[in-house]
């Protein structure tokens, strides 16, 4: 999830339950999820879905980070269709997006995303989730540790903690910098979306990161820059080809 963010997934029973609100996996912060759709012609006259739509087009035909993950997520046959597999929304304050496991699809928080660069992150973050769901077999919402490699995976390779946006949070750190935001955001994330204790999370985190943090499908690399998507997704395209002579 992209906090602003919310990702997919899953509450953990760990231990003893006592007496505990009952965990709504995080749809509270998409409160438009549970209502009827408005007919296009009445969203359209609303300048958030309007820009939110612009947005979401402008991202899906120019950033290499999300064509990468589109031409992946067709090739593992899920492939995605922009009317039906994302939505623009109003969402709770503290979040950008996030991937309804449900339903397949990604929700865009139209009121809380205001440029085109948050927008691109936001996209890649989500399909980076709905690129698991469709390679993986991810229980979503009775395994955390499931959720949490998810959200490793989420934070590093979308440009969530690309220096420049940790500056952008007044967050600075030389050896290791990238690791302890892709740490952070994951714990963030999950607690965002599931009604666990911090050191729940931080465990389920811990426990998993290595192996995450590693896993670097579909791009082969941590995609640093926009230069370094186009590098990626160019070698993805040429992996592509080459399996496909064998």
């Amino acid at each position: 999830m992209e906090q602003g963010e919310a990702a997919p997934p899953p509450a953990a029973t760990e231990g003893k339950v006592v007496e505990e609100e009952e965990d709504d996996f995080g749809y509270r912060l998409f409160p438009d999820r549970n209502k009827k759709q408005e007919s296009f012609l009445v969203r359209s006259l609303f300048t958030f879905h309007n820009r939110c739509q612009l947005m979401l087009r402008m991202t899906l035909e120019t950033n290499p980070h999300a064509q990468l993950l589109l031409e992946a997520m067709k090739q593992s046959g899920c492939t995605v269709f922009n009317d039906r597999h994302f939505s623009c929304e109003n969402c709770d304050g503290c979040v950008s997006g996030g991937f309804d496991s449900a339903t397949s699809q990604i929700v865009l928080c139209q009121n809380n995303i205001r440029q085109q660069s948050h927008m691109n992150r936001v996209v890649t973050h989500e399909l980076i989730h709905a690129f698991d769901h469709c390679r993986a077999h991810v229980d979503w919402f009775k395994n955390v540790k499931h959720l949490a490699c998810s959200e490793i995976r989420a934070a590093n390779l979308s440009g969530d903690c690309t220096l420049m946006n940790e500056i952008a949070r007044f967050k600075f750190g030389l050896k290791g910098h990238h690791q302890t935001c892709v740490r952070d955001r994951a714990i963030r994330s999950i607690l965002a979306v599931r009604k666990v204790s911090k050191e729940t999370a931080e465990k389920a985190v811990d426990e998993v990161f290595d192996a995450c943090f590693n896993d670097l499908e579909p791009f082969g690399r941590i995609p640093h820059s926009k230069t370094d998507a186009k590098r990626a997704y160019k070698d993805f395209q040429s992996r592509d080809r080459y399996t496909a002579n064998l």
